[in-house]
């Protein structure tokens, strides 16, 4: 038997890997309340933030010869179990004959591969989505569900929406010594917000009609508002719902690695490094077709419960 060439022993890809990891969508923001950071093992302990940096000890004071008192930042919570989720994009040979006998350019594998890529860069926003606005993943305090005329959606003297917000974040500075950096929302919160009459009281002095996401980071002082844009479809893609909802999700997030391990932050997306990755493509003759599989390893979590807040059903 000849022996195989490493293209040929090669299972994983490295070319079509290094693209897998570099795809982003544009319009998905989980990641901005979920950094990823990269994992050795596909389980572990969640990195949790106690409030070990506010305490202050009674015997901070020494005399010679007498112990001095030690703190360790950041311990091991409860754990973590990545999942693998897997894609393959398909090419027919039909297409990929038309395609060379065509005047018209078009890179079906890069296609595939694209496409692959997306549906699990979206699943793992629907999962960051999920875990941000269930109102069980929250602390009492950091969570709040309008209803009636509070709703932001109704225009009335009753509702205040910078009111409400600014109640999320002293409820992030009590239990953290940190005011939230980051902020998302569901598209429906923002088509309403922005003609909010108490946003457009404000706004008027900016020469704006309307209010933009840098004049909402001026009135709140969270310098980071995203709007969750994302949609997904049942799979008969019948239906089309909005990922985020109708939601406003606010949190101090290290957008760095947790290398700092006392940023009391709200969560992380554990990644197994390497990952995502793009086996080989193959060749099915049966489906007379050319599959290109990606694969993820991933799992996001929360890290730090009291550095989010939830107000949830912002509209009606």
């Amino acid at each position: 038997m000849p022996q195989l060439t490493p293209s040929q022993a090669r299972v994983v890809n490295p070319v079509l890997s290094s693209i897998a990891q570099g795809i982003q969508q544009n319009d998905l923001v989980g990641n901005y309340l979920f950094p990823a950071v990269d994992v050795p093992l596909r389980g572990g302990q969640i990195l949790t933030f106690g409030r070990e940096a506010f305490m202050q000890y009674s015997n901070l004071n020494r005399a010679p010869g007498t112990s001095t008192p030690r703190v360790q930042f950041g311990y091991s919570g409860s754990t973590y179990a990545l999942v693998d989720y897997s894609i393959e994009g398909k090419v027919p040979v039909e297409i990929e004959q038309e395609a060379m006998n065509s005047s018209f350019s078009l890179d079906h594998a890069a296609v595939a591969l694209n496409g692959a890529s997306r549906i699990l860069q979206l699943r793992l926003e629907i999962a960051q989505a999920t875990l941000a606005t269930t109102l069980s993943n929250h602390a009492s305090s950091n969570r709040t569900t309008l209803s009636g005329t509070a709703q932001w959606s109704d225009f009335g003297t009753t509702s205040n929406p910078l009111s409400d917000i600014e109640t999320g974040k002293e409820a992030i500075r009590a239990g953290t010594g940190r005011r939230p950096n980051v902020g998302v929302m569901g598209p429906a919160v923002w088509a309403k917000l922005k003609y909010h009459p108490i946003v457009k009281d404000y706004t008027k002095y900016t020469g704006r009609e309307v209010a933009t996401l840098d004049i909402l980071s001026a009135l709140t002082g969270i310098p980071n508002w995203y709007i969750g844009d994302a949609v997904s479809s049942n799979d008969a893609g019948t239906t089309l719902s909005d990922v985020w909802g109708k939601d406003v999700v606010l949190a101090y997030s290290e957008l760095g690695s947790v290398a700092n391990y006392g940023a009391p932050t709200f969560g992380y997306t554990y990644n197994l490094a390497g990952y995502p990755l793009a086996e080989e493509p193959y060749q099915d003759r049966n489906h007379k077709s050319q599959f290109f599989p990606v694969t993820r390893a991933e799992a996001p979590v929360i890290a730090g419960q009291l550095a989010g807040y939830l107000i949830k059903s912002c509209v009606a």
